[in-house]
């Protein structure tokens, strides 16, 4: 019998880590497309900070309305509808003409992979004993990690020689495995244990966390979310770009970026390993603070070498905290409105996923340095280290409610 059922949860991490996967190719691929669309629109900076922007705006749209449906028609479910809406979108959007046009679809991209993530982590949270909850849901993040280096070496050996088109027609594969995910993947078991007429009212769902029992958790999700959200977009998506204001080439960009992001995985795995043995709030702000720094001295570099060490670092830390902050959320809520607490606290911490790509380009065009921009970063992420600290409470091998 325990071997059928570490079969099962095995299974479960498989499929539910291969839709992250694809999520993950996706963004990742929007960082290499943005540096690539500048060449052939002749983009602004403040043009290509809002195509990260209304990703983000789609997730937050996304990451509210399937949280609130996850709670009222399954996990299951609004797991296959995102994944299928963001698949479509990216693969029209390789036809797009205009900005306008490939704006409107990175929207519908974002609602999907806004709703998606949460929700995926809320059904494996939820069909995975204690003692590994948390350490099975850092591995389903670590899928990210491989999506991003899916999305790299897609950037580096499709983009220069067959365009962005080709790069994102690839990127919407994952339509098809929707279909798989629909015959084999099983719903939570503590949301089918809820009857019918148990599960709250949308309203009585986004009032529940503002209650006496939830309210300071609220406050820690949503400070922490913000902060992580913002820093991450706010980096991450102008890597490239980065790369090529310092003086490199945009294939040399690409290359030094892939070898930044093999750092996501061990970021990943040591988080996995320590989140069950030192707990959430020892890995969210230990990996945090690493974050912060990393940003600063990447922000400062003025050496190749020094430039990709503080890069390495950064993806190390940066995605080893994300992958504690995805099995944190959902454990601080009981499963009538866990599938709400999660969709919500994301969806406001990508109001700083618009804010951070935005903010780069503005700063730029007033003439503020790289390494002021990182330090603003550096801030942020202590400020969300200092909220899990000081707000958050240990959840380490403790039930479901």
């Amino acid at each position: 019998m325990k071997k059928q059922k570490e079969v099962s949860e095995r299974k479960l991490l498989g499929i539910s880590g291969l839709g992250w996967m694809f999520d993950a190719m996706d963004v990742g691929l929007l960082a290499f497309i943005i540096a690539a669309l500048q060449v052939d629109w002749n983009l602004t900076g403040k043009e290509m900070g809002w195509i990260g922007s209304i990703n983000s705006i789609g997730m937050a749209v996304g990451a509210l309305v399937f949280g609130l449906m996850a709670d009222r028609i399954g996990r299951k479910n609004v797991f296959i509808i995102t994944l299928l809406l963001f698949s479509i979108g990216s693969g029209v959007s390789a036809f797009a003409t205009s900005l306008t046009v490939f704006l409107i679809l990175r929207f519908l991209i974002g609602a999907g992979l806004g709703g998606e993530l949460p929700v995926a982590s809320t059904l494996v949270s939820e069909s995975v004993p204690a003692e590994k909850r948390g350490r099975v849901v850092v591995l389903l993040e670590s899928f990210w990690a491989a999506g991003w280096l899916v999305a790299a070496l897609i950037a580096y050996f499709v983009i220069p020689d067959y365009g962005w088109r080709a790069a994102l027609l690839i990127s919407a594969v994952p339509g098809l495995y929707a279909l798989y995910l629909r015959m084999n993947l099983p719903d939570s078991p503590r949301y089918m244990r809820v009857k019918d007429q148990d599960r709250p009212t949308v309203w009585q769902s986004i009032a529940s966390l503002w209650t006496k029992e939830h309210a300071k958790k609220t406050t820690m999700l949503w400070i922490l979310w913000f902060c992580v959200v913002f820093s991450y977009y706010g980096m991450f998506l102008w890597l490239p770009s980065v790369m090529v204001m310092k003086g490199f080439s945009l294939i040399q960009s690409f290359q030094y970026v892939l070898i930044m992001t093999l750092a996501q995985l061990p970021g990943y795995f040591t988080a996995a390993w320590l989140i069950e043995r030192a707990g959430r709030k020892f890995v969210l702000v230990v990996y945090l603070i690493g974050t912060a720094l990393s940003a600063y001295f990447f922000g400062n570099a003025d050496t190749l070498a020094l430039l990709i060490t503080a890069g390495i670092f950064l993806s190390f830390f940066n995605l080893g905290a994300w992958g504690a902050l995805y099995a944190y959320s959902p454990e601080q809520y009981p499963t009538k409105i866990r599938g709400t607490g999660a969709g919500m606290a994301a969806s406001f911490g990508r109001v700083g996923g618009i804010l951070g790509p935005l903010l780069v380009p503005y700063l730029m065009a007033a003439n503020v340095s790289i390494s002021v921009i990182f330090a603003i970063f550096c801030g942020a992420i202590l400020i969300g280290a200092a909220a899990v600290f000081f707000l958050g409470e240990e959840t380490k091998q403790t039930e479901l409610a």
